[in-house]
């Protein structure tokens, strides 16, 4: 069995770096060290502005998942997106902290330290499949809520006029 490349070396983790800088630390506010990125923006839609960055996140995980990712990082990972996705759904509460919680860029900071202590494992693909699972039952339950919400202003809005 080789040994794996370094996270550096290794082109598909260097895109998943790439991709959690631009959903959280893209951009910086003038004058200042204060950085953002796409995530909150879109979180700023109201109901599903949050879905796009949790499937992206989701992607992310799982990349880092089949390159060396060990079950309990993941487990700390998916905790990581599930709180900015859960507290993030919050509104203007979670809009303010999608601005200061940064999901992705903290799991990349995981799996760098992962790979820097040599901690390197397989595929991990039933533990993949668990996440994908947590994952997909997360965007049902977001989507029920925006129904549900959906719902009750359509039926607000009948009565109020």
């Amino acid at each position: 069995m080789s040994t794996p490349a370094s996270f550096d070396q290794d082109d598909r983790l260097r895109w998943v770096e790439r991709i959690s800088h631009l959903l959280d630390s893209q951009f910086r506010v003038p004058g200042t060290t204060w950085r953002f990125g796409l995530d909150p923006i879109m979180g700023l839609i109201p109901v599903v502005g949050g879905l796009p960055s949790l499937a992206v996140s989701g992607v992310l995980i799982l990349t880092m998942l089949r390159h060396g990712a060990s079950g309990n990082l993941v487990v700390r990972m998916v905790v990581n997106v599930l709180l900015d996705t859960i507290i993030g759904a919050i509104p203007v509460i979670g809009n303010v902290f999608d601005f200061a919680y940064k999901a992705n860029d903290r799991n990349v900071r995981l799996l760098r330290r992962h790979y820097a202590e040599g901690k390197y494992q397989g595929s991990g693909k039933g533990l993949a499949a668990g996440v994908v699972l947590i994952l997909l039952m997360l965007t049902g339950a977001v989507l029920w809520g925006a129904w549900v919400a959906g719902a009750a202003l359509y039926h607000y809005l009948q009565h109020a006029f």
